[in-house]
């Protein structure tokens, strides 16, 4: 049986990679991360995915932050 990732329950933020747009929801990795810790995507963005910003939704996806130069700072790097 395959396990799917479960949806949000509440109303999120317009979460989305600042640099291609993309969403948690179309992302492999995070799916697949989702469903091996049994909670959303959007959810494991919030609590996992350490360039999220939780004042707009915004985040870098892998190969966007590769693409970018892999930013960082003494603080933790969050996406603009």
């Amino acid at each position: 049986m395959e396990r799917k990732a479960k949806l949000s329950k509440e109303e999120p933020l317009d979460l989305k990679c600042f640099v291609c747009g993309k969403k948690p929801e179309e992302i492999t990795e995070y799916i697949e991360a989702a469903v091996a810790n049994d909670t959303t995507v959007e959810d494991y963005v919030k609590t996992e995915e350490g360039t999220y910003n939780k004042e707009n939704g915004h985040f870098c996806c892998t190969d966007c932050y590769i693409k970018i130069g892999m930013p960082s700072s003494d603080f933790g790097w969050i996406a603009p």
